[in-house]
């Protein structure tokens, strides 16, 4: 793997950790919220992702947030983000930081 996709995946990952979902304190990547990050040969990025629950009322502005965020990410080119429920989220996805936050440790 070459130093370039490796300082891209970090970057995505740092953008992912700037998107909240407005009702908790936490971003959603330590929230365990997603799934997969696959990068191909072009910069394309096709992101999978969930929610804490299928009706969240901000779903859209989340999967937006997470889209534009990535999308400004410094060589990627487009971005394709996937909302899935399967397998289904739970506690035990989130980061220790996230369960300390919200007090589950």
């Amino acid at each position: 793997m070459n130093n370039e996709f490796l300082h891209t995946e970090e970057a995505i990952v740092e953008a992912l950790k700037t998107v909240y979902d407005p009702e908790i304190p936490v971003n959603v990547y330590d929230l365990g919220l997603i799934y997969d990050v696959d990068i191909d040969s072009e910069q394309n990025v096709r992101i999978d992702m969930t929610l804490t629950a299928p009706n969240c009322p901000a779903a859209d502005y989340i999967v937006e947030d997470v889209r534009m965020k990535v999308e400004a990410v410094k060589n990627v080119n487009n971005v394709e983000v996937n909302l899935v429920f399967e397998p289904e989220w739970d506690r035990s996805r989130m980061s220790e930081e996230a369960r300390l936050e919200l007090g589950f440790l």
